[in-house]
């Protein structure tokens, strides 16, 4: 997530390590001494990096491997309703395969208003909805620094706005793609604990940081005790990297496809899906989230 006033800090540390996750502060002042935004500027800037990315030979690979992960997601609940049909009932399923679509969930996007890496990445999901066939008002969108201006921009592209902090515990009852920018891994964990089940987990993806990367930074006593739900998805996820320019390394860095793929999630022992304790945090003194409580 963004800062409000300023774009968030890249902090550059060993080769191969990924920009800083977007770690906002929410400042009341701040918000209060904002000029009011011109929103069919704002509109209008946001439409031309969307034509400015359609153009951008890596969108190709981000669009193909969309589609293909789309595909399989949309298969998912088709396929485990056939299982359970009759023969006489084939026809009516595939004909519901036609009707299907997904949704759309994104959080920590940022202040793209005032950070040009927010801004691209707001174009990047509008490219994304378009090329996956998802309606714009089938896009849930939630950042607590977004500004009142700034959810009127959202509202005008079509988008919708989720009115309160999830922190991520959204349960996926469709096929869905979670558009997760350089978000704080409690964010993943959170999301990754609300659908831990055979039934939700094959149907999310997620674009975002990648969790073998998220992993191979941290130390691993503590990646494990914090992050418990993204260290048992490592053993059953499919990650595909997504392409970055060079140039735009400080927007797409670190990107990946994750996919739950139900074949997949056997190999996990069945002890694995019961008992499952919401994560607390307890040990983590920056969270790289903002908690619900911080939002009231």
């Amino acid at each position: 997530m963004s800062g409000t006033g300023e774009e968030w800090q890249v902090v550059r540390g060993r080769k191969g390590a990924p920009r800083n996750s977007k770690t906002p502060k929410l400042s009341s002042n701040l918000t209060n001494c904002q000029e009011p935004l011109d929103v069919r500027k704002t509109v209008e800037r946001i439409r031309c990096t969307v034509s400015e990315l359609r153009c951008e030979e890596f969108w190709k690979e981000w669009k193909e491997l969309l589609l293909v992960a789309g595909s399989a997601v949309l298969s998912e609940p088709l396929r485990r309703k056939n299982n359970e049909s009759l023969t006489g009932q084939v026809g009516m399923i595939r004909d519901e395969r036609v009707s299907q679509h997904l949704q759309c969930v994104c959080y920590g996007l940022g202040s793209f208003s005032s950070c040009v890496s927010a801004r691209y990445q707001l174009a990047m999901l509008l490219l994304l909805l378009d090329a996956g066939q998802i309606p714009p008002n089938d896009c849930s969108i939630y950042d607590p620094v977004f500004t009142s201006g700034e959810k009127d921009v959202l509202k005008e592209l079509g988008v919708t706005v989720l009115p309160e902090n999830e922190e991520g515990k959204h349960l996926t009852t469709k096929p869905t793609v979670f558009y997760l920018m350089h978000c704080g891994k409690a964010l993943y964990n959170n999301l990754l604990w609300k659908n831990w089940s055979t039934q939700h987990l094959p149907l999310m993806i997620i674009i975002g940081n990648s969790f073998h990367g998220m992993r191979d930074r941290a130390i691993e006593r503590d990646f494990k005790r914090d992050y418990s739900y993204i260290t048992q998805a490592l053993s059953v996820c499919e990650e595909n990297r997504l392409p970055c320019p060079s140039r735009m390394i400080d927007i797409f860095s670190d990107t990946a496809i994750i996919t739950f793929p139900s074949c997949g999630l056997n190999r996990l022992p069945q002890s694995s899906w019961t008992a499952l304790p919401e994560p607390q945090y307890q040990h983590c003194p920056d969270l790289e989230i903002i908690q619900k409580e911080a939002t009231r």
